[in-house]
């Protein structure tokens, strides 16, 4: 199914460049014609802040643009599936997709790490690192092998860490269960024992109901509140140590985005810069009102013991050990990201109260 689909693509492609054989990825569109370009999305639309996001994104670059920039908002699996999404903007069948670089573990394995990182940076110092420590740069090149440009156009705050069916009291308690999860923190529990699997988002409600999983994580309580969880899953627990903060992205085709004019390139960064600071102060705000709601259904919330966070923890740091052996690319950004947060701490760690 899948070849037959990435078959299709490539034809689509092929089309579309017979159709526009005037213009090459080498010339850029005159300043003031208009760009209209089919953007698809992992997301759903309705989805607070994970698809509100995108589609404020559609909004706000046609205002920026002064109507000179179209970005029409599709939903998951209208013009593409949503795990089908990098192929189909590779190779130029849709020209742009809303989502996050952490789907794309498959393609290239670093790209996890401009996502989300276990017992990762928060949000001001994730976007220091990609803005002022080089991961912009790194982020850049690796999408630019599979002909991608993505831009980081969103931002969200700490993640819970999980609803479980049953209470759990210890490391021992993780092994063998069928838990829905995202990205590295997946392999985080794999490594101790866990069965993790990532399912689409609109599945996860009847997996969890059918007893398929007996666990998922999926967003921070104002996301998670409207995914109904609490109706099948009591036990609510935190801190997000897989997701303290998470990055989403605008992908564009990269020929699609080099025949633009520079003043369009700028107006679709400035959009994205802009969606970053909203996603994150919408983020902050939405979530102990959703908290409050969680805890008038019966849910009981928990904070993880220390013993758990620390066997977690060190789970984590055997699996980037293990991925930046096997994966030279992963290295090179890990060791960046390391870096920089090692020089960071001194800051951090004098500039900021405790709690």
């Amino acid at each position: 199914m899948r070849a037959h689909f990435i078959a299709a693509l490539a034809g689509c492609s092929l089309l579309a460049a017979c159709g526009n054989s005037e213009k090459t990825a080498e010339q850029p569109t005159e300043e003031g014609q208009k760009i209209e370009w089919r953007m698809t999305s992992t997301y759903p639309s309705t989805l607070i802040q994970l698809g509100t996001m995108g589609k404020r994104l559609e909004r706000e670059v046609n205002k920026i643009s002064g109507g000179n920039i179209t970005l029409k908002f599709y939903e998951p699996g209208v013009i593409a599936p949503p795990f089908e999404t990098f192929d189909a903007i590779s190779y130029g069948a849709i020209e742009a997709g809303w989502s996050t670089p952490g789907y794309w573990a498959g393609k290239d394995p670093a790209l996890q790490l401009f996502s989300s990182v276990p017992f990762g940076p928060s949000a001001p110092e994730y976007l220091a690192w990609l803005d002022y420590g080089g991961g912009k740069q790194l982020f850049e090149e690796v999408y630019h092998k599979h002909n991608i440009h993505s831009i980081i156009c969103g931002m969200t705050p700490p993640e819970a860490s999980g609803w479980f069916k049953k209470e759990i009291t210890s490391i021992d308690d993780f092994k063998g269960l069928k838990i829905r999860f995202f990205g590295l923190g997946a392999k985080v529990l794999e490594e101790i024992g866990a069965a993790p699997q990532l399912i689409a988002g609109g599945e996860i409600y009847q997996a969890l109901e059918l007893g398929t999983i007996d666990a998922t994580e999926y967003a921070m309580p104002a996301v998670d509140y409207r995914m109904g969880f609490y109706q099948v899953a009591k036990h609510y627990y935190f801190p997000g140590w897989h997701q303290q903060s998470t990055f989403f992205e605008l992908m564009i085709n990269l020929d699609a985005w080099n025949r633009l004019s520079a003043t369009q390139q700028a107006q679709i960064e400035a959009t994205c810069a802009a969606n970053v600071r909203y996603g994150i102060s919408e983020g902050e705000a939405l979530q102990a009102d959703a908290m409050a709601s969680l805890e008038a259904e019966g849910v009981h919330i928990h904070t993880w013991p220390p013993e758990i966070l620390e066997e977690l923890e060190k789970a984590w740091n055997k699996v980037a050990a293990d991925l930046s052996t096997g994966d030279p690319e992963f290295a090179r950004v890990w060791a960046s990201l390391q870096s920089f947060r090692a020089k960071y701490k001194a800051w951090s760690d004098r500039g900021y109260l405790k709690d």
